[in-house]
């Protein structure tokens, strides 16, 4: 049997029809495929998301 790649619990397999899937009942780990692509887009730091929130609470 397999170790999770997240906590080193067991992987089960679980299956229906034609499709199947493993995971971990110890942490919930799914082998669930996911692209994550950066947007481009410059990150906001939160000091300035912060600063911007109370600048527009302020503002009313």
């Amino acid at each position: 049997m397999e170790e999770c790649p997240r906590c080193g619990g067991a992987i089960e397999e679980l299956s229906l029809g034609e499709v199947s899937t493993i995971m971990c009942s110890r942490c919930g780990f799914a082998d669930i495929p996911v692209e994550h692509q950066p947007t481009g887009e410059e990150v906001e730091s939160w000091r300035d998301a912060f600063n911007r929130f109370y600048e527009q609470s302020t503002d009313r």
